[in-house]
């Protein structure tokens, strides 16, 4: 048995899910819960095959739900735990996901969109950022990364891990059909190698000691009696949230300091509106790309910077509104002209945006 799963550093053609495999295993993950549904099912197929060579361990269970709520025990027990799911999957996984909010366990749950609503289509969309970043009846009090090509499902998918437990927020790494399916190539390596330090876990049950004698309590609770009780809790969970929101928000700006036009795009759009943007230069139009790479939190004062600049911005996404329902809270106030191109479950093309930007 190897003692690490990736020596070094390696050059890779795979597929997404098969990425996501790997990076978890490169996270030092335990346990993979999970349950099939496409187009995430081949995350599950290559950990089974992975996981028994690096004594890893994997339960398939009787459906979303308690796939989501195992992760959550399996990280209560103190184990790098993680679930994958999409679209039905993924919203049968909310109720645990609320209560990794509110009792602050740190799981990672990773996402491949597929089409909606209900079952729609197996296949693509980014119609899943309303339910990732706000699901279940909670504040939205998760840390969501937007994936746009292989390389940030590895690099994302460790970051996840350590993030989640350094801070105690679930947190999420949206990818999409797309991304899960198709060939790419990469570099994996052993985290060690890059200087990423794994961020240890502990068990929050089944500690030694008595409560209250030999230790301090460990209040675990995802119920109260009082909505005075519920609002003081929720308050102090938001105020943590916001306090260490700056340090996690991530966000990429590509010719945007002297752009008349700003396209808006997350995920694997990105690569449309960057290759747009270089195109329309090459015409003369001055074209910038925002991208957040957060959408949970989301990038609030760089977003607000880069369209006090612009003349005009575009929200472009594979869903009808999502995307812009984040743009719009963000840079509430700002009077700068707000363009839509929407493709619900459908990819966009850098060719497509070329050709409204110029239509406009």
């Amino acid at each position: 048995m190897a003692v690490k799963p990736i020596q070094g550093e390696k050059r890779v053609f795979m597929t997404g899910n098969e990425v996501v495999a790997w990076a978890a295993l490169a996270a030092e993950v335990d346990i993979m819960y999970g349950y099939p549904i496409t187009p995430q099912n081949e995350v599950m197929h290559y950990w089974t095959r992975l996981a028994p060579k690096y004594d890893r361990k994997f339960l398939q269970t009787e459906d979303e739900i308690s796939a989501g709520f195992t992760t959550c025990g399996g990280v209560l027990s103190g184990k790098r735990a993680f679930t994958a799911t999409a679209g039905p999957g993924n919203t049968l996984m909310q109720e645990a996901m609320t209560m990794a909010e509110m009792m602050r366990i740190p799981l990672v749950q990773v996402v491949q969109q597929r089409g909606g609503p209900s079952t729609a289509t197996v296949i693509y969309s980014q119609q899943e950022v309303t339910m990732t970043c706000y699901g279940g009846n909670g504040e939205g009090l998760r840390i969501v990364y937007s994936t746009g090509s292989h390389q940030e499902l590895f690099d994302y998918t460790i970051k996840a891990f350590n993030i989640a437990w350094k801070y105690r927020f679930p947190a999420f790494v949206l990818g999409d059909g797309y991304q899960a399916k198709m060939r790419e190539s990469l570099n994996i390596y052993d985290p060690a190698e890059k200087g990423i330090e794994i961020v240890k876990t502990y068990p929050f049950v089944g500690l030694e000691g008595t409560p209250g004698v030999d230790r301090e309590p460990n209040h675990l609770r995802n119920t109260y009696n009082t909505e005075e009780e519920l609002n003081l809790v929720v308050n102090e969970l938001v105020a943590e949230y916001e306090k260490m929101a700056p340090e996690i928000v991530e966000y990429q700006n590509f010719n945007t300091d002297d752009a008349d036009i700003v396209i808006i795009a997350h995920g694997i759009v990105t690569r449309a509106a960057q290759a747009a943007v270089k195109t329309l230069r090459e015409q003369g139009i001055k074209a910038g790309h925002f991208r957040p790479v957060t959408l949970r939190p989301f990038p609030e004062e760089q977003i607000r910077a880069v369209v006090k600049k612009a003349k005009k911005l575009i929200v472009a996404e594979s869903a009808q509104g999502q995307l812009r329902k984040l743009v719009t809270d963000a840079i509430y106030g700002e009077s700068v002209p707000l363009e839509n191109y929407y493709k619900p479950g459908q990819g966009i093309t850098a060719e497509e945006l070329v050709e409204y930007v110029k239509g406009l």
